[in-house]
């Protein structure tokens, strides 16, 4: 049936007329565990960020942009699939084994996914760095999902090293000489700037997709010494002892924020090509993560840096600090420097909204919205009345955005009749004072919401909703 559909949008979209405009590309550069505040035109004052700020001062920068699950390969999923946690296939990190090539569980193999649909219309596709959704061979493989070229981690524990022994392209083992886990000499991120900048040039000639999965700043605590140096002396340092887990380093501020500078110096060198290859006014970038910051672990210092900007909770929360992201985007000619958009949005939007950029003319039905008048200004409001969240991980969360109003229920595993708390976000963002009481109807029509979207899904049991014992 995915072929079918796949096949079908393929012949809707063949062959393109000679004076058609050739589409735009699409570059999304998507880091790995990047706070909301730790950008410097999202407030962060300690580390620099320089090329992200001044993308979004070209372009638009929104304020209130979510991703769609709180950590790494259920908000992949969606990403990708378009659809929310409660129709994902993925809906929480769950391991396949314990080989680096297999990693974790493996989207389905009827799931269409952005890249099979923007090859209808003539891309070539790519996606360097992290995966986390299948392995080769099996259902969740890149390359049975659209990309034509994928090299990175297959699997999201082989990405707790930047210091690998070894990489994957297209399946086949990549050895990295010199490199032993630990420390080496071929950072993983510079194999990815390398792939990513080489694929742009070898495909400047026709529309591609490139999506740029940074494993940065996911811990472990690694970073080359010259992206280090800046940072040296910086900061009072109490060093790492790695004895909670992840690699030992003895100035673990500077390696942090080092690590997000680099990847900033990511963003500014995709942006430099473009402009030197004279393809920038037709490339769509946005830049954008998969969760919120990381908790306290491996050296990170989430205070000291302020990573959330004040908002309540980190990585594996459905409060704002675990799903609210930076998300910057510049289109020249669609999109006018220096805007700011306050309006909420998801990143399960970003596949309805590459489908439009594409030109698809029949998209495949997605839980998301189209973006794309957000991001050039033509409309205000997102053409959908809520965003909604089933996660399945920390204890089990749900949450929905309904205009200024959010809704959060925790702890479903072991209390599936867990009250729902109540937000004004508008008001309180940093979500202090649970406003559920005096708001009833709101709180019953979070509950249908839920209730309506949630499709059950045999690999992530979910009690609280599953039909035998909903509540």
């Amino acid at each position: 049936m995915k072929h079918l559909l796949v096949l079908a949008l393929a012949l809707l979209a063949l062959p393109l007329a000679a004076a058609e405009t050739r589409p735009p590309n699409i570059v999304l550069i998507y880091a790995d565990d990047l706070g909301y505040g730790e950008v410097g035109c999202y407030g962060q004052k300690l580390i620099q960020t320089p090329c992200m700020d001044q993308l979004a001062k070209d372009g638009v920068r929104f304020t209130q942009f979510y991703t769609s699950a709180a950590v790494c390969a259920p908000a992949r999923c969606s990403l990708m699939t378009g659809k929310h946690g409660g129709h994902a296939t993925i809906r929480d990190n769950m391991e396949f084994d314990n080989k680096p090539i297999s990693g974790q569980k493996p989207i389905a193999a009827a799931d269409v996914t952005i890249a099979e649909v923007l090859k209808t219309r003539g891309y070539t596709t790519a996606c360097i760095g992290k995966w986390g959704l299948g392995a080769p061979g099996n259902d969740g493989d890149p390359l049975k999902h659209g990309f034509d070229l994928f090299f990175g981690y297959y699997c999201q524990r082989h990405a707790h090293t930047h210091y690998p022994k070894f990489l994957f392209r297209n399946g086949k083992q990549v050895d990295l000489p010199g490199n032993d886990g630990k420390t080496g000499t071929q950072y993983s991120h510079d194999q990815f700037d390398t792939e990513a900048l080489g694929f742009i040039r070898q495909n400047k000639d026709k529309p591609f997709f490139l999506y740029f999965a940074a494993a940065l700043p996911h811990v472990s605590m690694q970073i080359p010494a010259a992206d280090l140096a800046p940072y040296a002396g910086k900061f009072e340092e109490t060093p790492y002892d790695g004895k909670k887990g992840y690699m030992a380093h003895p100035t673990p501020r500077a390696a942090y924020a080092a690590m997000i500078s680099k990847f900033d110096a990511s963003v500014g060198k995709v942006r430099a090509l473009l402009e030197e290859l004279k393809i920038a006014d037709n490339t769509l970038i946005i830049v954008t993560s998969d969760n919120g910051a990381t908790h306290d672990v491996g050296g990170v210092e989430t205070k000291f840096f302020n990573s959330a900007a004040g908002l309540r909770g980190l990585k594996g929360s459905l409060f704002e600090g675990g799903i609210r992201e930076p998300f910057i985007a510049r289109w020249p000619g669609s999109i006018a420097p220096g805007r700011v958009v306050d309006e909420p949005a998801v990143a399960y939007d970003l596949f309805s909204t590459f489908c439009n950029v594409a030109g698809v003319e029949k998209a495949p039905a997605t839980d998301g919205a189209d973006l794309t008048g957000l991001l050039t200004g033509k409309a205000a409001k997102r053409p959908s009345d809520f965003l909604l969240w089933e996660f399945h991980g920390y204890g089990g969360q749900l949450a929905l955005r309904l205009g200024e109003w959010k809704a959060v229920r925790q702890t479903l595993d072991n209390k599936p009749n867990s009250p729902v708390l109540l937000f004004n976000i508008a008001q309180d963002p940093s979500e202090t004072t649970d406003v559920a009481a005096e708001h009833p109807d709101l709180v019953a029509k979070a509950r249908a919401l839920w209730q309506s979207q949630h499709i059950p899904n045999q690999l992530f049991t979910f009690p609280p909703l599953d039909p035998a014992k909903a509540n």
